[in-house]
């Protein structure tokens, strides 16, 4: 006579399932994310092509090797135009940091 499981079994076991079902969701969610991350991790946002780091002033600067373009991490900027000899690059910089965030960023 084969033995019946009981509820207190059928519970466990469908609990168990559940947990083991959820922990799989995460963990494919979780790589899906980074592999998105890896395939937009240094790349330019115009044309999609590598950057290539280098450094301007101390300041790290990524560069497109396709159109060219220069990209800023957050604070670069601020870094770059902090810089005590001025240059047009760097009024070009206030200009366009004025025109972004509003605030008065003051021309030399």
């Amino acid at each position: 006579m084969p033995d019946k499981p009981s509820k207190n079994e059928e519970e466990y076991f469908a609990r168990r399932d559940a947990e083991l079902l959820r922990q799989q969701r995460d963990a494919a969610h979780r790589a899906a994310v980074d592999a998105e991350r890896r395939s937009h991790h240094m790349k330019c946002p115009k044309c999609g092509y590598d950057l290539i780091t280098g450094e301007w002033h101390g300041v790290q600067v990524d560069q497109c090797t396709h159109c060219h373009g220069i990209w800023f991490d957050a604070g670069e900027v601020e870094t770059a135009l902090a810089h005590p000899e001025p240059t047009m690059l760097a009024r070009v910089f206030r200009t366009v940091l004025r025109g972004v965030s509003g605030a008065k960023a003051s021309d030399p």
